[in-house]
């Protein structure tokens, strides 16, 4: 199975970049894993918030091939301990699926159409967390939940 993290936006910090680029690094010891960054939207200053959706969610929806399992980043999402996260990706495994995608929405969310093609939504608090911080915190409990599935000591049970 690969796993793919879609996400709207660049990451501007450089000290986010080189830790999303470790835990990227330690996660390709157990899966193949891709990020890929979605440009932002250009003159999303003149746009209405609806307008935006739909247009993030036309990009999101053409980076999907018609046998992924999409998962949504979102507020309204199930929560999850890691151990429980650990699980949740076990199941997908032992699934049979070929991409496994989870994805982080714009500033707004996602586009209807992008929640009628969503097989799942994750929420990883209730808190709001920066676009760019959330893709670190993603990656981070991704490599965390494979080392909970191998029995690793990095989490503390």
């Amino acid at each position: 199975m690969t796993i793919k993290l879609l996400a709207i936006g660049k990451t501007d910090h450089k000290e986010l970049h080189a830790l999303i680029d470790e835990y990227t690094k330690r996660l390709g010891f157990y899966v193949k894993f891709k990020l890929e960054i979605i440009p932002d939207i250009k003159n999303s200053k003149n746009l209405s918030e609806t307008q935006q959706k739909l247009k993030e969610g036309e990009l999101i929806l053409g980076k999907l091939k018609a046998t992924d399992v999409l998962i949504l980043l979102d507020e309204n999402g199930k929560q999850f301990d890691s151990v429980g996260f650990s699980n949740y990706l076990q199941k997908h495994m032992n699934s049979g699926i070929k991409q496994l995608v989870f994805v982080i929405g714009g500033p707004y969310g996602f586009s209807e159409d992008v929640y009628k093609k969503a097989n799942g939504k994750v929420s990883f608090s209730k808190m709001t967390f920066s676009h760019q911080m959330i893709r670190l915190f993603v990656i981070e409990q991704l490599y965390r939940g494979f080392t909970i599935l191998r029995n690793e000591p990095y989490h503390h049970r």
